[in-house]
């Protein structure tokens, strides 16, 4: 196949934000080539189709409470929300047994959150980048069940190991996301609403928008500047691409394997080196229909080892599906097991409450993204104890003809799909702004 190489701006990275990017780009009349490491579009949007015929989503799949860029694309693409079903607060699991929201340590853990959210819209100590968040619970909060709600809390809504990740980098990103209450809520908070179709429909239309096809399995090595022709992207099979203009949505620590001519500034690979990639297992169990309905729902908070959020997104009148996230450190002591024994290990602690019903799905869907080849983790980087690196949202100023877009960059709802389109079509704002600002001083030069 002969590849059309040149185009006037290069998107490398066929996600939400490069997709969004890309079509903006293309709505104006600016022509762009697309690349993809990976062999399927959509980066952290990953869909499937399930046995029953309903739709599930592995990667990012909720509709937080005002996310309006993400509900315009989904409404553009035909697709039908619908709200997270919840019947109130979550259940909340210890060894077989729930706890009482209103017991001592689960009151304590609020009083916490509390705190936390008034030191974020108040003052957060400079100090907080010296101390992590695990060491910040082991230290402060007296109660172990008070100690593992806030651990769950954190690593669910943030995907990041504890243990790495600095109390200030975690205060400093509530207010981005609406609030510790709006991020850890369903309905009227960040886990809002679904898309029945799935989220997969936003990028598929996206990128049949665009009169190229986006190129998959095309992991790029490098990525040069010149001032007489741009940009030149040079890919893991010895293709290259030339363009104008580049925008670059790639997480700062998954730009490691590429090499950068010029070097990128200090700063900046200061910041490759200093964030991380959030971890996180998800897994979706199927049903023929959602029968924790009839009794205690299908919202749980896990405490034990390793600790999981469960939640229902189930579709209305379709069949039932139960959403496992695993995030930070817990994850990983799921990677060595047998697909068979994370099912059986999940579901099985749900068994008490539910019953054993819940021991049987008719399908069991899972990723680990932190295993991700390309994607290297989700929801998204986040900057490590001991720095100011990595503070959201993330530095995106561009370097000479190299633009900047991703989850992390977003001024809004870093980490969510919201921030994810909120990027694209920032970036895109600039690629065109700047094209138009090349072309006028041409045509200057070129009159005088």
């Amino acid at each position: 196949m002969t590849l059309d190489n040149r185009a006037q701006v290069i998107i490398i990275g066929a996600g939400l934000s490069g997709l969004t990017a890309a079509a903006e780009l293309n709505r104006q009349g600016i022509d762009v080539n697309v690349l993809e490491a990976s062999s399927d579009i959509g980066g952290r949007v990953n869909s499937a189709t399930t046995k029953l015929g309903s739709h599930l989503d592995l990667g990012g799949q909720w509709i937080g409470h005002g996310h309006d860029r993400i509900t315009a694309l989904v409404e553009k693409a035909r697709g039908t929300t619908y709200q997270t079903f919840s019947c109130g607060l979550p259940m909340l699991v210890r060894e077989g047994r729930t706890v009482s929201l209103f017991s001592s340590s689960a009151l304590l853990a609020t009083i916490y959150l509390v705190i936390l959210e008034l030191a974020s819209r108040i003052y957060v100590p400079q100090g907080w980048i010296e101390l992590s968040v695990d060491k910040a619970i082991a230290t402060f909060v007296p109660l172990e069940i008070a100690r593992q709600l806030l651990r769950l809390l954190v690593t669910v809504s943030s995907t990041a190991e504890l243990s790495m990740f600095s109390t200030y980098s975690f205060a400093k990103s509530i207010a981005l996301s609406g609030g510790l209450s709006t991020m850890l809520r369903t309905q009227g908070g960040a886990q809002d609403s679904l898309v029945v179709e799935s989220m997969g429909i936003t990028t598929s239309m996206l990128a049949n928008e665009l009169p190229r096809k986006v190129l998959t399995d095309m992991p790029v090595t490098s990525v040069s500047q010149n001032d007489s022709d741009g940009v030149t992207v040079r890919t893991a099979s010895g293709e290259q691409f030339h363009a104008r203009k580049a925008i670059i949505t790639i997480p700062p620590p998954m730009l490691r394997g590429i090499t950068f001519d010029p070097p990128l500034p200090p700063e900046r690979i200061a910041l490759q080196e200093n964030t991380r990639m959030g971890v996180v297992y998800k897994a979706i169990a199927v049903f023929e229909e959602p029968f924790w309905r009839e009794g205690l729902g299908g919202e749980f908070l896990v405490l034990d080892d390793p600790a999981c959020g469960v939640f229902d997104s189930s579709s209305p009148g379709g069949p039932g599906h139960l959403c496992f996230l695993v995030a930070g450190t817990p994850a990983r002591q799921l990677d060595t097991l047998d697909s068979n024994v994370r099912r059986e290990m999940l579901l099985s602690r749900l068994a008490p409450h539910l019953g054993r019903r819940v021991l049987q799905p008719v399908e069991w869907h899972e990723k680990a993204w932190h295993l991700d080849e390309f994607c290297g983790g989700g929801y998204l980087a986040y900057g490590i104890v001991g720095t100011s690196d990595g503070l959201l949202p993330m530095p995106h100023d561009p370097i000479n003809d190299l633009h900047w877009a991703g989850t992390e960059t977003a001024q809004e709802h870093p980490g969510y799909l919201e921030g994810a389109v909120q990027s694209g079509e920032r970036a895109a704002h600039e690629v065109a702004c700047a094209l138009r600002r090349a072309h006028a001083d041409s045509n200057e030069i070129f009159a005088s």
